[in-house]
């Protein structure tokens, strides 16, 4: 078996004297998309800072591609094949929708490439093409995280990491995104690290899955096996177990997002 993609051991990152993240370590498997599992707060979003170069852990080792990238500036890190989509989509907002896109391509210089891309790019958001020549701070949100996922495409990464994709969207929009992300997997292999708080939405989209709880890898598996967990059903999918006439039945609680 191939050595994975991305190796993460024993990460620890602090905020001042507050650990973030302690002795966090997972795999990411070339062509998969594995997910991190997670309450507001426990550290998920450090985890991507850290893999990316945005922050520098205070210890263990992130490797990508059998090269160590522990420590490099985020510009380093994403010449060699990893994007980020942050949360909140960091658009430039008074850049048309088309330049944001151009964006992406800043470390690239083979021009032809980058017209064929854009135009994959908007193959996938036709809403982007529409839009091309407007300013990225009228889109809507769900159409701005379209451009922020677009934006990273047009690096033409190996590994794309996700930050809360579906955050502030409707269901409908979700629904799209993820159908979005799905695709872009299984059609211009993109092996991808999301993060996400919509739990359901996450773990039948992913291969994967890691649950993070105060900074701690807890739980980890294939999808298809951690929606039959039964601490991943009660608090993170909201169905608990219960007993009836001496059978078990599944019932809809209070969801913790």
């Amino acid at each position: 078996m191939s050595e994975p993609l991305l190796v993460v051991r024993n990460l620890e990152s602090y905020y001042g004297p507050i650990t973030a993240i302690r002795g966090v370590s997972f795999d990411v498997n070339e062509g998969q998309i594995v997910t991190i599992l997670g309450a507001n707060g426990a550290g998920k979003t450090t985890i991507l800072k850290s893999v990316c170069g945005a922050m520098e852990p205070q210890k263990g080792t992130v490797s990508f591609g059998g090269r160590s990238i522990m420590g490099r500036e985020p510009d380093w890190v994403a010449r060699q094949g990893i994007a980020h989509v942050p949360e909140g989509r960091e658009i430039f907002p008074f850049m048309t929708v088309k330049g944001n896109l151009q964006m992406g391509a800043y470390a690239r210089h083979d021009r032809a490439g980058i017209e064929r891309d854009l135009e994959i790019v908007y193959d996938y958001f036709p809403v982007l093409r529409e839009r091309q020549a407007s300013q990225a701070g009228y889109l809507s949100g769900g159409q701005q995280q379209m451009l922020a996922i677009g934006r990273a495409l047009m690096a033409r990464p190996k590994l794309m990491l996700l930050d809360e994709p579906s955050l502030g969207l409707s269901p409908i929009l979700v629904k799209e995104i993820f159908g979005i992300i799905r695709r872009l997997n299984q059609e211009q292999n993109v092996t991808m690290l999301l993060v996400e708080q919509n739990a359901n939405m996450a773990l039948k989209t992913a291969h994967h899955g890691y649950v993070l709880e105060v900074g701690r890898i807890v739980l980890e598996g294939a999808c298809a096996k951690l929606v039959e967990n039964e601490d991943v059903r009660e608090f993170y999918l909201g169905v608990k177990e219960t007993a009836v006439r001496g059978k078990k039945r599944w019932k809809r609680t209070k969801r913790w997002r």
